[in-house]
C-alpha cells in the first residue's frame, strides 16, 4: 500500500461534467453538440466525464429512433465514461405507451391514474384502441392521443399529433401516428432503455469514502478534506458542490428528502409527476438546498437559464431552429450544436 506520506499535496483535477438538455429526435443536432464537446474538451477529461442527458429523447423531430440508438451505443464506444439518462416527461409517457413503466407500488391499476383528469379526455383525444389502452398510464394515454384543437396557442405552433407532439416519433419507428403497432415496432433494447430511464439523479463522491478505509483519518483529511464530486470555477477558486439532476426540478413547497425518495422509487401510481412535468412549482431551488452548496441541473423548460447553482439547459426546447445545448463543468462553459469549433 502506498505510504501516506507519498501523497500528493493538492486535490485531485475536477472532474469534467457534461449536461445536455433536451434533443426531442434531432439526431443532427445530436450528433453535432457531441462532436463540439469532444472538441472542445481536452481527450482524457472527455473519455472520463459524467454526461447526464437531462430527458426528453423523443417527439417534436424527425429522428427519435436514431436518437436512441445513439444513446444506447454510447457506453461502448465511451467505456471509461459515465453516463446518466433522466426520463423526462415525454420519455415517460412513451415507456407508458409501450408498457414497460413499473407497475403501481401499491398494486393499483395504471387506469387508476385517469380519474384527476378525465374532464380532459375529449378535448386532448386520448388514445382508446380497444383491448390495449384499457390499463395504460394516463400518460400513455395522452401521448398517442390526437388533440382536437391542433393549433398549440402557447407556442404558436401545430400539434403534431398529439398533445406531447408524438406523431413523428411513431414516423420515426415506421408506424402511423396512433396506432398500436408501434408497440411492436419498438425494438426490445429501445425498450429497455426506456424502462432503465431514471426519475432523479444526485451525484456525491464515493471515492473519499473509500480512501477513508484505508487511511488514517486525521492525518488523511488534512491533506484531503472530505468534498463533493462536482466542482464549479469561480473568482474565489474551485467550489465544491452536491449536484441533483432532474428533468423539471424540484418542488420548492416539499421536502426534498421525500421528493428524491419518491423520485428514486419512480412511483406510477400518479398521474403526474410534478418533477418531471412541472412548471413554475419547480423553477427555483428549494430553499433547504441553499444551506450547503447544491447545483440543480434541469431541461424541460424550453429556455437555457443560468442563475447561480440553478441550471436550466434547454435552449432547443424541441423547436427546430433552436439549438440543443449542453453546459460543460466546472468551467460552466456553454456548447451548442450549431458552435463552429476548430477541429
Amino acid at each position: 500500500m502506498e505510504n501516506q506520506n507519498d501523497l500528493p499535496n493538492h486535490p485531485p483535477k475536477p472532474r469534467t461534467v457534461c449536461c445536455i438538455g433536451d434533443i426531442h429526435g434531432y439526431i443532427t443536432k445530436l450528433r453535432n453538440l457531441w462532436s463540439n464537446l469532444e472538441t472542445l474538451i481536452p481527450p482524457p477529461d472527455f473519455q472520463t466525464a459524467l454526461v447526464i442527458f437531462l430527458g426528453d429523447y423523443c417527439d417534436r423531430g424527425p429522428d427519435t429512433r436514431h436518437v436512441v440508438d445513439f444513446l444506447i451505443g454510447l457506453p461502448s464506444r465511451y467505456p471509461n465514461q459515465t453516463h446518466v439518462f433522466l426520463s423526462g416527461n415525454h420519455d415517460l409517457a412513451f415507456a407508458a405507451f409501450v408498457g414497460v413503466l413499473p407497475p403501481p407500488r401499491d398494486g393499483s391499476g395504471f387506469s387508476e391514474t385517469w380519474r384527476e383528469y378525465a374532464a380532459s379526455e375529449e378535448r386532448e383525444g386520448w388514445f382508446k384502441e380497444e383491448g390495449v389502452y384499457e390499463d395504460m398510464h394516463l400518460q400513455g394515454r395522452r401521448w398517442a392521443g390526437t388533440i382536437r384543437v391542433r393549433f398549440n396557442a402557447v407556442k404558436g405552433t401545430e400539434y403534431k399529433g398529439s398533445i406531447y407532439d408524438a406523431g413523428t416519433t411513431f414516423e420515426s419507428y415506421g408506424v402511423q401516428h396512433g396506432s398500436a403497432d408501434l408497440i411492436r415496432a419498438v425494438p426490445d433494447e429501445h425498450k429497455k432503455f426506456l424502462a432503465d430511464l431514471v426519475w432523479v439523479h444526485e451525484e456525491v463522491r464515493l471515492l473519499y469514502v473509500v480512501l477513508f478505509l484505508f487511511f488514517v483519518v486525521w492525518e488523511f483529511t488534512d491533506a484531503y478534506p472530505f468534498q463533493d464530486d462536482v466542482c464549479l470555477e469561480t473568482e474565489e477558486g474551485i467550489k465544491h458542490c452536491k449536484l441533483i439532476a432532474v428533468h423539471a426540478g424540484l418542488e420548492k413547497g416539499k421536502a426534498v428528502e421525500e421528493q428524491l425518495k419518491f423520485l428514486k422509487a419512480r412511483d406510477t401510481r400518479v398521474p403526474k409527476v410534478e418533477a418531471l412535468s412541472g412548471r413554475k412549482s419547480v423553477w427555483d431551488i428549494p430553499e433547504e438546498l441553499t444551506k450547503y452548496p447544491t447545483i440543480v441541473v434541469s431541461g424541460h423548460h424550453a429556455k437555457l437559464h443560468i442563475e447561480g447553482l440553478r441550471l436550466i439547459i434547454d435552449e432547443g426546447g424541441g423547436f427546430e431552429n433552436n439549438a440543443v445545448a449542453a453546459v460543460v463543468l466546472p468551467s460552466m462553459k456553454i456548447v451548442r450544436d450549431t458552435d463552429i469549433l476548430a477541429k
